[in-house]
């Protein structure tokens, strides 16, 4: 799919074709992900997410931005879903009040603007944080959390832990974040190679968490984005069965964002879906 259109041209709510789904998979009793899809009105107004369902209001007004996440419950047990569902659940409740500062961001507001997503986590992570010394069954829990945020024409980035963002351009998949884990910092180190990092058993450590000893949110810019761009956020339920290459073939070939999210699941539990998997695509579309 290549659109051109000029430069001033923004996306309005028929043209975003953004789908989620999360899948317990094979292996895991319970599903510890979670993820939520909304839109950015003169209020936020969520659309998709496997959360209890007490959001979803009505439409406001036209849309002027999106924004996705997913976070992935870090451990066993109740708690990993707990502060999955918790972490979304505070960035939203804080994110709902801070964006209805910015109709649109100007270069001078960037900053500012950044340091409210960012600051969204960092409550998120707070929050966590409090009720696991409140109550010792809740102690430790933790989650991955990956948040894009559009704003067009340009997509803001933050990443916490180990789920990931990819984004298609010209038939290229390029890995926008990076795994916060050890075998990863190991890698940075050049201590491991990315071939030894693949079989290490600190693959699955993370050194960043929301709700655990340390978060360090990793925070990005896309500046330019594209109308032929396609994004993709998912937890490492996927990337555990299904291959970067793998992930590029579906979509390149895709013709809708559900069809590309459940052709991958598909793939996910042929291969055993050893671990809760969720997906999020993006992608804009002709009218």
């Amino acid at each position: 799919m290549t659109l051109d259109p000029r430069p001033a041209d923004r996306p309005r709510r028929q043209h975003i074709d953004i789908f989620g789904l999360s899948h317990p998979g094979k292996v895991r009793a319970a599903n510890q992900d979670s993820f939520l899809v909304a839109s950015l009105h003169k209020a936020i107004q969520f659309h998709q997410t496997n959360l209890p369902g007490e959001f979803l209001p009505p439409a406001i007004s036209d849309t002027r931005g999106f924004i996705f996440l997913v976070a992935d419950g870090v451990g066993g047990g109740p708690s990993g879903e707990r502060a999955s569902g918790t972490a979304l659940r505070e960035i939203a409740s804080y994110l709902t009040h801070a964006m209805d500062l910015y109709t649109h961001v100007e270069p001078e507001l960037e900053a500012a603007f950044l340091a409210e997503l960012k600051r969204s986590v960092e409550v998120s992570h707070e929050v966590l944080r409090a009720e696991g010394e409140r109550d010792e069954d809740q102690r430790g829990m933790a989650t991955t959390l990956t948040m894009v945020t559009i704003l067009w024409p340009r997509a803001y980035l933050i990443q916490v832990g180990d789920s990931r963002c990819y984004m298609l351009r010209d038939g290229e998949l390029r890995l926008l974040t990076k795994d916060q884990t050890m075998a990863q910092a190991m890698v940075d180190a050049g201590v491991l190679t990315p071939e030894d990092a693949e079989r290490s058993r600190l693959k699955n450590v993370l050194y960043s968490a929301v709700g655990g000893r340390s978060a360090a949110p990793a925070v990005s810019v896309v500046e330019d984005l594209q109308w032929s761009d396609i994004m993709l956020i998912c937890t490492d339920g996927l990337n555990k069965h299904v291959s970067d290459d793998e992930i590029r073939e579906q979509l390149v070939a895709q013709q809708s964002s559900e069809q590309t999210c459940q052709t991958l699941l598909q793939l996910t539990l042929d291969r055993g879906a050893s671990d809760n998997v969720t997906i999020v695509v993006a992608r804009l579309k002709r009218s």
